[in-house]
């Protein structure tokens, strides 16, 4: 291997982990076991920090493929809690409303579901890495500012029902770049009349990347050991 000529490495995100911390943590062993003070290491793709699964890293001179695998279509195992809001739309803050949960059917939650497959306009969450005037969203929002976020255009591919145990579902969804599920569970609890936000995220596939082909990012430091790498100067 030679990480500073490019490697692709496939992780599973720890819970609670920012994407930063995994790509620290692994430019750190790596850097240690080359023995420089310097090495490009980038991941391609954000996961919030409450949620799990697949994280691309790239190292070297393979950071120049991150874009390319940004634009990998992404499927996610997502679980929503009806009836409550959160302001982060997941588990990171409180819930602030709740609302009535009583007329929701397995049924209707189908329905609602179908509605969102395809093309579709998703505010994002004000608790994101979007950009506004050169902030990030979540450190305006966390300050308590208001955030203003304009709706961008994405691609829903599936959506599948996997589990129904109301007031709480398990779905399944397949989609493009720059998704968020977080909002996607906003948008569900309000077109089932009630309210909703994320309590379990796992990116279970990139592109042809799957949860199974992935790393854990405490077995890092054993099987780069075993690695056989090669050390160039450049």
């Amino acid at each position: 291997m030679n990480f500073k000529a490019g490697e692709v490495l496939y992780f599973d995100k720890p819970l609670k982990w920012t994407s930063f911390a995994v790509v620290n943590k692994i430019r750190y062993h790596i850097s240690r076991k080359l023995g420089v003070k310097k090495l490009k290491v980038g991941h391609a793709g954000t996961l919030d920090p409450l949620a799990t699964g697949v994280m691309i890293i790239c190292t070297g001179k393979a950071t120049k493929r991150i874009e390319e695998f940004q634009y990998h279509t992404k499927e996610y195992i997502a679980t929503l809690q009806l009836g409550a809001t959160t302001p982060s739309f997941d588990l990171e803050k409180e819930i602030d409303a709740t609302y009535p949960t009583e007329h929701i059917t397995r049924e209707k939650v189908e329905e609602v579901l179908k509605q969102f497959v395809g093309t579709i306009e998703q505010v994002p969450p004000v608790f994101s890495a979007c950009k506004v005037d050169g902030k990030r969203a979540y450190d305006l929002a966390r300050k308590g500012d208001e955030v203003e976020l304009k709706a961008k255009t994405l691609v829903i591919d599936e959506i599948e029902l996997l589990e129904c145990n109301l007031p709480e579902i398990k779905i399944r969804v397949v989609c493009s770049k720059g998704t968020y599920i977080r909002a996607l569970a906003r948008d569900i609890g309000q077109a089932l009349n009630s309210g909703a936000h994320l309590t379990g995220l796992i990116r279970t596939r990139v592109g042809e990347v799957k949860l199974e082909d992935c790393m854990k990012v405490e077995d890092f430091e054993e099987w780069l050991e075993k690695q056989d790498i090669e050390v160039t100067n450049d």
